[in-house]
């Protein structure tokens, strides 16, 4: 019998084996770390960049989103003070709450047994004084991160105080008010935009007003003062730049403070406002202005600030200017500020109002 020589032969018994064999073959895991500022990561909210592209969030309701193909997924994040809470949406399921340590702290977002994609959101819930979170970078075990995730094409501007920052919305009956109690993804602002198929920015800040604080204080950095910032700081290095975000609609909701020790001076509250609406018209020149008095004010309060912000409209004189109107929503024997089901009812009120204001 004659002989194959020796190549040949290796050559068709490597056929053979591989012919009979059907095992898939298994590849490495891969992991790739990016940072929070990477262009595959969507950002909805006021965010300052910092020189290792690594975000800090400060004001509530700022939303990162990525899209990924992968098997588990990590974030680094921390607080400034250890009372900052986020919540991790995973595949539009529900939330997940997480407290933010003031160390350096790796949070799981996901974790499964096989490579597919998934979408992930990390949602702001606390406001600036409460500690402002410094997103580093993200770990994907898998295959890539995709590019980002598409905002809506409309855009809205929230500016107001705790109840726009979603305070007390998650209280729970007999336990000590905390932070975790801040819920500004389920506020009256960010239900609106939903509702409207718009980005929000949620500029806000508990117990500020547009001339004093909650307390009659002047020299608290009041809405005219924060407005400016990334995260509501004073620091120069977090100067806002406001052609980052042009909005189609700004939602003005500023006054309860100013009203909490008694009804202020009518012509410096006025002029005031009207200065404020001078810059918001300025700063983006294709926005709607819409001015509401808010909903826990009542009684003569209520009436009063109704009137200086019609009395600002007028004077300012400019068709992009609207008045919208809001109902009293009390809180609760527990708190004062508005519950779920009430920013819930809140949003309801405002959404046709806006709906007709902006033809959407």
């Amino acid at each position: 019998m004659k002989l194959l020589p020796i190549s040949i032969a290796l050559f068709f018994s490597t056929i053979l084996l591989s012919g009979c064999t059907n095992a898939p073959q298994k590849h490495n895991d891969v992991m790739i770390t990016i940072p929070a500022a990477n262009t595959e990561i969507a950002t909805m909210g006021r965010t300052h960049i910092n020189s290792d592209k690594s975000l800090l969030l400060g004001f509530p309701g700022v939303s990162v989103k990525t899209d990924v193909v992968g098997k588990s997924l990590t974030a680094d994040l921390q607080s400034s003070t250890g009372s900052s809470w986020v919540d991790v949406i995973v595949d539009n399921g529900s939330p997940t709450t997480i407290k933010i340590t003031n160390q350096p702290q790796t949070v799981e977002l996901f974790r499964f047994t096989e490579d597919a994609k998934h979408s992930v959101e990390i949602i702001h819930r606390t406001e600036n004084w409460q500690g402002q979170v410094e997103l580093k970078q993200f770990t994907l075990t898998g295959e890539k991160f995709l590019s980002a995730p598409l905002l809506p094409k409309r855009k809205m501007l929230v500016l107001g105080d705790s109840v726009t920052c979603g305070e007390a919305i998650d209280r729970v009956t007999g336990e000590e008010k905390n932070s975790r109690w801040w819920n500004a993804r389920e506020s009256y602002g960010m239900l609106t935009g939903k509702t409207l198929n718009a980005q929000v920015n949620l500029v806000c800040w508990g117990g500020r007003g547009l001339v004093r604080s909650w307390n009659g204080k002047t020299d608290d950095a009041n809405l005219t003062d924060f407005y400016e910032f990334a995260v509501g700081d004073n620091d120069p290095i977090m100067k806002w730049d406001h052609t980052q975000y042009q909005p189609d609609l700004i939602v003005s909701a500023i006054g309860t403070n100013d009203f909490s020790q008694g009804i202020p001076e009518r012509e410096a509250y006025v002029t005031a406002y009207v200065k404020l609406i001078n810059k918001l018209l300025a700063n983006h020149p294709q926005a709607h202005v819409a001015l509401t008095e808010g909903a826990i004010l009542n009684g003569d309060k209520k009436a009063a600030l109704i009137d200086y912000i019609r009395e600002a409209i007028s004077r300012v004189n400019d068709s992009r200017v609207h008045q919208v109107t809001s109902n009293h929503y009390p809180g609760d024997t527990q708190d004062a500020h508005p519950t779920k089901e009430q920013h819930a009812a809140m949003a309801k009120d405002l959404v046709p109002q806006l709906k007709a204001l902006m033809d959407w």
